[in-house]
């Protein structure tokens, strides 16, 4: 009976041991990441704590040592010295609280020792202050590219065996990432940046490890390029449809460049792409597709003739060494319908507002007469214009209301002729028969 009393008094306290063993343990409050010792000598493994520092020699690394045993218990805190490859004292205190805590922390190993009458539980962890410093700037600017260039110092996380006090060191897995705004640019430390933007543009290059510890560093690019852009309306033909603009068509536009220099933009406006076609069919020389070139802002040009047309904006930036220069084009060509002439071979002169008039309808017309004739070949109305402008503003001048004298004209047939010169040079011809319609008063 002595012997098993004695038993179960020695599993009674092995288990009180084991359970404050369990119950004891070191954390660090303000920790970013951890990691694990890999002694290659020492038989057990140590935590390893990472702190975050803005700026190398911070130290920011704390330790807390947590306990369940109750009553007044011993707290000692040592530093591993890989000098002598010997724990030294760093801190002591008698307490009846269950913990202790140290701050402020250099790099390096600390052992806590907590003790009470004869029990004793020892915790080990690793301290890394962990800072990351970056630089950004641009080099090699010119018209087609430039370079980010940045660089990073990060202090390394050296431990030690604590067997064979051989060195250590923790990996970092260090990234880097470049971004404009919140577009990434680059994950490479020095990318070469082309097409570069025409404006101004700050560029962020941030550092970062996988224990959460980051830097950034900013640089600003100042553009020394431009790009050209352009827009354009028909002025008043505008809100047509591209398949009905006739000539003269007056085509404002509006220049839209960035970073351009005043007093560089140049205007390009090409030839009749079929002239253009004509000509390079009858030389094996290079031909002089442009028409005339312009050098205001924002130029206004009026087409006389039909054709099919393209125009381009070269813009150019000039800088200390380098002067860079960019061209568009017209996504599509400006095509201006050939002349034509017709006339409808009915119409309804009774007020309802439906086929009220009767118009001989031209486009892309320099010269026009119409005449209308009644069926006994008399001349009832006559219209003559030996410098079109656009059918929509010679519409009240060419139409005829159906009246004679100030009345109504008899319903019946009536006989159209109308003849003229187009914008193309092109002579048009248009003659018919056509029916007035009209309620009976």
């Amino acid at each position: 009976m002595r012997n098993k009393g004695h038993i179960t008094l020695f599993v009674l306290f092995f288990f009180v041991f084991n359970l404050a063993m369990a119950q004891t343990q070191l954390t660090a409050p303000g920790a970013t990441g951890t990691a694990t010792t890999e002694y290659p000598v020492f038989p057990e493994t140590d935590d390893i704590f990472v702190f975050c520092a803005e700026s190398e020699g911070m130290n920011n690394g704390s330790l807390l040592m947590q306990t369940e045993l109750e009553g007044t218990k011993t707290f000692l805190w040592e530093k591993y010295n890989p000098a002598t490859a010997a724990f030294d004292f760093y801190f002591s205190e008698s307490t009846e609280a269950q913990e202790s805590q140290i701050s402020s922390l250099e790099n390096g190993c600390f052992r806590a020792t907590v003790t009470q009458g004869g029990t004793t539980i020892i915790r080990r962890g690793w301290v890394f202050n962990n800072s990351i410093s970056a630089t950004a700037e641009v080099i090699e600017s010119n018209c087609e590219s430039f370079r980010l260039n940045g660089s990073f110092n990060s202090s390394p996380m050296v431990y030690f065996d604590l067997a064979d006090n051989s060195e250590l060191e923790v990996l970092k897995d260090i990234h880097v990432e470049w971004k404009a705004g919140e577009a990434k640019v680059a994950a490479v430390i020095s990318p070469q940046v082309f097409d570069p933007p025409a404006k101004n543009t700050d560029y962020t290059l941030r550092v970062y490890d996988r224990f959460g510890c980051e830097t950034k560093a900013s640089v600003t690019y100042e553009s020394i390029v431009t790009k050209a852009q352009f827009s354009i309306d028909f002025g008043d033909q505008q809100g047509k449809d591209e398949n009905e603009l006739e000539a003269p068509l007056t085509v404002n536009f509006t220049n839209e460049s960035e970073n351009g220099d005043p007093g560089l933009y140049e205007w390009f406006f090409f030839k009749d792409l079929d002239d253009i076609k004509r000509e390079s069919e009858n030389t094996q020389q290079p031909i002089d597709s442009i028409m005339i070139v312009a050098y205001d802002v924002n130029p206004t040009y009026t087409y006389e003739e039909t054709g099919t047309y393209m125009v381009k904006l070269v813009s150019k930036k000039a800088s200390e060494f380098h002067t860079c220069v960019d061209t568009f084009y017209l996504e599509n060509y400006i095509t201006i319908q050939p002349s034509f002439i017709e006339a409808p071979n009915v119409f309804t002169p009774n007020g309802d507002g439906v086929n009220d008039v009767y118009a001989v309808k031209f486009q892309s017309m320099k010269s026009i007469k119409i005449s209308i004739f009644n069926r006994w070949g008399k001349r009832v109305h006559f219209y003559e214009s030996g410098d079109v402008r656009g059918f929509g503003n010679t519409y009240t001048a060419t139409v005829w209301d159906g009246k004679l004298g100030g009345r109504y004209a008899s319903p019946g047939v009536y006989y159209y002729v109308a003849v003229g010169t187009g914008r193309d040079d092109e002579t048009r011809r248009a003659r018919g028969f056509f029916h007035l319609f009209r309620d009976k008063d």
